[in-house]
């Protein structure tokens, strides 16, 4: 169906051609049933077994929980390449999917930033690690993570919503997309720049911290290099003198002899 005047361009609403939208479709399945059966087992595995509820498990768990709430946003999404227009889920599951999924998103990012930074402890203040780093204090940083990830989100429920175009019925044109007048306002700019620094901080961080760890390790390396070849020579020298002491004690058997 097309506009004839100022209305409707094309009511097909689809974004790709259906060759192509077979195949991603097929492997947005595998991913979506991979992504919740693995991640699910994951957090199980990790709440079933004591001896594995470790500080770095619990991290991965919340990062798993933040994981499979991506994958339960994927058919949305399928959905959405399928058909774009019309929208008929409503404003509120426009907003929640997009919100969840910002959310998510940031969580994963400071779930790994926080992990460098207790292996980066662990690794280069090992005694002070064993202090600090505790189960109390990871599960505090965790909710942490995810208030901060849940607040820092907030500007992409004004953001994104269902509009349907000026001069045509809301229940052929409705679609999920970036709000005009918000993004008019500054409120685009400011999430593009959000998400900038949600990228480069972390990714700094990242390099620093690994970069220090890897200094770490092959200084470490090298002082074992040089003490193991300090006792190496040492053992030589004794071995040496040794050697030398028996070959004394034989002359001066052999000079009594004659």
């Amino acid at each position: 169906m097309r506009e004839t005047g100022n209305y409707y361009e094309d009511l097909s609403f689809s974004l790709f051609d259906v060759s192509v939208l077979v195949p991603v479709t097929i492997i947005c399945i595998i991913l979506f049933f991979l992504g919740i059966a693995g991640n699910v087992t994951i957090i199980l595995i990790f709440r079933r077994y004591k001896e594995m509820r470790t500080t770095i498990n619990m991290y991965l768990s919340s990062m798993a929980l933040s994981d499979m709430l991506i994958f339960l946003g994927l058919p949305s999404d399928l959905y959405r390449i399928w058909k774009y227009k019309p929208y008929i889920f409503g404003d509120f599951l426009c907003k929640f999917i997009v919100y969840l999924s910002e959310t998510c998103t940031y969580s994963t990012i400071l779930h790994i930033t926080t992990l460098s930074v207790e292996r980066y402890f662990a690794i280069c203040f090992p005694l002070k690690a064993k202090v600090s780093i505790t189960k109390r204090r990871a599960r505090n940083v965790i909710l942490l993570i995810w208030l901060c990830s849940s607040v820092t989100a907030i500007p992409i429920l004004f953001l994104f919503g269902v509009e349907h175009r000026n001069g045509s019925l809301p229940e052929e044109t409705n679609e999920c997309k970036y709000i005009e007048q918000a993004a008019q306002s500054g409120l685009l700019e400011t999430m593009t720049w959000l998400s900038t620094i949600y990228f480069f901080f972390p990714v700094s961080c990242l390099i620093l911290l690994y970069g220090l760890i890897c200094r770490k390790l092959w200084r470490s390396t090298h002082k074992l290099e040089g003490h193991q070849i300090g006792t190496r020579e040492r053992h030589n020298q004794q071995t040496i003198k040794m050697l030398e002491h028996q070959n004394v004690s034989r002359e001066g058997k052999c000079r009594k002899h004659r």
